[in-house]
């Protein structure tokens, strides 16, 4: 396509020769002569000078006539980024066929232009959208439905009654429906508490590759709309996440966990139990989050320093309990000093 055919599906304006032909997508250091760069992030400016990109996604304020003959201004270079990247997407199409080493159950129910890969497996009872891709090797279990529009990639699980909305992508490996970890003592040996609730997954949800969602032991887990999940995240039991929440990878959510709306949870971080997490909030990466947010942005866990500093740190730590006892005697003597 031309420079001004892409320019309007991504909403940005061309400044040069808008009839040149663009083939695709690159960095600003790798760019070919029909290749787009774009630059969202300022320190990456020292490449406009010696990239061959036949045009640049730049903001107006750092656009530059004497470096770049042409350029693709947005006020968002990184939103038009992404939605060049879907102009240039070459994923497979899946064909609206059935391969015939699939397994589809009799009582399930297909809509139109179903495409079921080798392999994979569809209960009984279970309802499958339009236009709905199951990939190879997946497991789709009894009376789980599949909204119209969702892929599932090669290797998913969905186990009995999930539910998963419309429009959704669930990366290989992804768990959904897994039985929570639910178990009572009696005299030392554990008694299994089965899940009697679901997974209920709302519409337009990415979740990443080997990323675990478990159902609920009564009620269900759930993750509401627009909310994006990455790689090797858990998801316990009964654990409710609000609309347009992103979760980066690694993190482990703890059973009962509310979290909000828009929130930003980065990567590792470790979220308790049983606590809420307001609307709004962000929490940097690595962060322990021990009790419920109000909104504003969290982090905790310590940089990274040399191992001597580190060393010499951690045996201030063990004296931490005597320095206490010190500065509270020394605060008793201050306050009354003829004691």
């Amino acid at each position: 396509m031309t420079l001004n055919e892409l320019a309007a599906k991504i909403g940005a304006t061309v400044r040069g020769n808008g009839e040149l032909s663009v083939t695709g997508l690159a960095t600003l250091a790798n760019a070919g002569p029909s290749q787009v760069g774009f630059l969202a992030n300022e320190k990456y400016k020292i490449h406009i000078a010696k990239t061959k990109a036949v045009a640049v996604i730049i903001h107006p304020d750092h656009d530059d006539p004497t470096l770049l003959a042409n350029a693709l201004i947005s006020e968002n270079p990184y939103l038009s980024y992404a939605y060049a990247a879907q102009v240039f997407d070459d994923a497979p199409k899946a064909p609206p066929v059935i391969d015939d080493r699939a397994s589809v159950a009799d009582s399930a129910r297909l809509g139109n232009n179903v495409s079921i890969g080798p392999f994979a497996v569809v209960s009984a009872g279970a309802t499958i959208g339009d236009n709905v891709v199951i990939g190879a090797n997946c497991f789709v279990g009894e009376k789980a439905q599949v909204g119209a529009g969702t892929r599932l990639w090669q290797g998913v699980t969905l186990y009995h009654k999930v539910v998963l909305g419309k429009r959704c992508t669930v990366h290989s490996g992804a768990v959904i429906g897994a039985d929570g970890f639910g178990w009572a003592s009696e005299r030392g040996k554990w008694v299994k508490i089965p899940q009697l609730g679901s997974v209920v997954i709302g519409n337009d949800v990415e979740i990443g590759a080997n990323t675990t969602i478990d159902r609920g032991a009564l009620d269900d887990t759930v993750i509401s709309d627009n909310c994006i999940i990455d790689n090797l995240v858990m998801v316990a039991h009964n654990v409710h996440i609000g609309e347009g929440t992103a979760i980066a990878g690694q993190t482990g959510i703890a059973g009962s966990a509310s979290i909000g709306k828009n929130c930003l949870i980065g990567g590792q971080t470790g979220i308790n139990g049983h606590i809420q997490i307001a609307d709004g909030v962000q929490i940097h990466g690595m962060t322990m989050v021990t009790k419920s947010l109000e909104k504003g942005v969290y982090a905790s866990s310590l940089p990274v320093v040399d191992q001597s500093t580190w060393a010499k740190s951690g045996a201030r730590v063990r004296q931490l309990p005597e320095l206490f006892l010190r500065v509270r005697a020394i605060e008793k003597k201050l306050e009354n000093p003829k004691g």
